[in-house]
């Protein structure tokens, strides 16, 4: 199957092209950078391989969690990409949860397909001193969500036997504050990639996960993503005073 995936969710931008045999990828930053360049990078990236928006199966987008603004991004690129394919007649979009990609990317990375039983936990920062959690099971290549995605302060993070693989980029951000349980267990740095997306997409899409170009809609684990200017600077204030030295 011949499919475009991207993701924006991350400070990394993540784009890549199947034609069922090849792949060609592109990085970038990502985010909310990721607004100005994502069209032009897709257009060259489709345009190195030869291949036009008609031929599509679908395209496959990372719909969250992650940056509120990349997420935004991506959906809206999606969309007018599906709408715009075919001379108007639309192909489907393809979402992808960002931390099945995550996991995904591990799984790749770490262990080969030999169908033994993988558990992995994808862990993303969720900025806000969060983490985004959640734990996948892989027989061979074939995925499965265990646990729906939870934000997690990094101090109350919970690892058990199952907890397998952990993967994600929260372990130099939040080295300091994650339980000492986190050592015993194997830890990959990793983002979602658009390559293990393609790697995701032709069963994604046998399981009936395409979709009308109208449903890019992205994925929100939580309804605030900033603090205000006043709870910053409150923030601020109460670390100032806990810098301070007791008096007696």
């Amino acid at each position: 199957m011949k499919f475009l995936a991207f993701d924006t969710s991350t400070d990394v931008m993540s784009i890549a092209v199947t034609d069922g045999e090849r792949v060609w990828q592109h990085t970038g930053p990502g985010g909310a950078a990721s607004s100005a360049t994502l069209i032009p990078a897709i257009l060259a990236l489709l345009a190195e391989s030869s291949l036009g928006l008609g031929e599509l199966d679908a395209v496959a987008f990372g719909r969250g969690p992650g940056s509120f603004t990349g997420l935004r991004t991506a959906c809206a690129v999606a969309q007018g990409l599906a709408f715009g394919a075919n001379h108007g007649a639309g192909i489907l979009v393809l979402p992808v949860d960002t931390l099945m990609a995550l996991a995904e990317e591990a799984r790749f990375r770490q262990f080969d397909a030999s169908g033994e039983v993988l558990h992995v936990t994808a862990m993303l920062d969720a900025r806000m001193d969060e983490m985004y959690v959640q734990r996948f099971e892989f027989i061979g290549t074939a995925c499965r969500q265990l646990d729906v995605c939870t934000l997690v302060r990094p101090e109350n993070l919970l690892l058990d036997a199952d907890s397998g693989l952990l993967a994600g980029n929260v372990f130099g951000v939040y080295q300091e504050r994650l339980p000492a349980d986190v050592a015993q267990f194997t830890r990959l740095e990793a983002l979602p990639t658009a390559s293990a997306m393609l790697r995701l997409a032709p069963a994604l899409a046998a399981a009936g996960g395409r979709v009308d170009a109208a449903l890019a809609l992205p994925l929100y684990v939580r309804d605030k993503v900033a603090f205000t200017t006043q709870e910053r600077d409150l923030a601020k204030a109460l670390k100032a005073q806990a810098a301070l030295p007791l008096s007696n």
